[in-house]
């Protein structure tokens, strides 16, 4: 099987060597977890290896994306410059141009990325869509819907996808039927406070054809290098939702009940 990198070394340990060609890879999660700093990476790998790429970019300014990536010393503006990355841009829609959406929606979303994927050619093979929650805001129901149409009308045109999804800040859970239940793989970011400090992780939660890591893995997005990951968690998943103490006082109890 052809797998694509994720451009993140230790990630393309985790799932086998890379993503499956193909596939549709829902990266889903809350705000400030790392979702874009991985559409990033993998983008850049793309366009390392000589492919061309798209970029959908829904919640930020193209600008946004280009300095994000210069940031992690990636240069996005050259590709774009070259023909070989296309960021089409939902956000900034005063500045009309060739590629920015007049509205956010699915079908012409979808018109935008085959426009650029006969622009780029054959050899456009990844595209990201960052994020695929803006599109069913009005209608959250629509959401399950309109991402299998995604995946059915891009399959054809011999995509590798990454489609982020924002997870709720009060819940920590989706708005719903999404992106998830259509999606090949779901790489699930997450983030939780120890100590005071903010301390971000991802797990590979499901990934077709692929003998993924079962592990949540401690990550850092740092200056000049983008997302390091950086060891398994120790405590287990679960035990991040509530302080060791009262953890402690649960267990306690349940034993004295058994």
């Amino acid at each position: 099987m052809l797998r694509l990198s994720t451009g993140v070394p230790k990630l393309d340990e985790l799932v086998a060597g890379g993503i499956p060609e193909g596939f549709l890879v829902a990266l889903v999660g809350m705000p400030g977890t790392g979702k874009t700093v991985a559409c990033i990476h993998f983008i850049w790998a793309g366009l390392k290896n000589g492919e061309s790429c798209i970029y959908v970019t829904t919640e930020e300014s193209r600008e946004s994306i280009v300095n994000q990536a210069r940031q992690f010393k990636m240069d996005f503006l050259s590709p774009m410059k070259e023909g070989k990355l296309i960021v089409i841009d939902a956000l900034m829609r005063e500045k009309e141009d060739e590629w920015s959406l007049r509205d956010v929606n699915v079908e012409e979303m979808l018109d935008k990325v085959i426009a650029a994927k006969k622009t780029l050619g054959r050899g456009c093979k990844r595209l990201v869509v960052d994020s695929m929650s803006a599109f069913w805001l009005k209608a959250p129901v629509r959401a399950r819907e309109q991402s299998y149409t995604v995946k059915r009308v891009l399959n054809r045109w011999g995509f590798t996808i990454y489609a982020t999804s924002q997870y709720a800040i009060t819940t920590g859970s989706a708005f719903g039927w999404g992106v998830e239940h259509v999606a090949d793989g779901i790489i699930h970011f997450r983030r939780t406070i120890t100590n005071g400090v903010l301390r971000r992780y991802l797990i590979v939660e499901k990934m077709r054809q692929t003998p993924h890591d079962l592990r949540a893995w401690e990550l850092e997005i740092l200056d000049g290098q983008g997302l390091v990951l950086r060891k398994p968690l120790v405590r287990r998943m679960e035990d991040e939702a509530l302080p060791p103490e009262v953890m402690e006082r649960i267990r306690r109890l349940a034993t004295k009940e058994s």
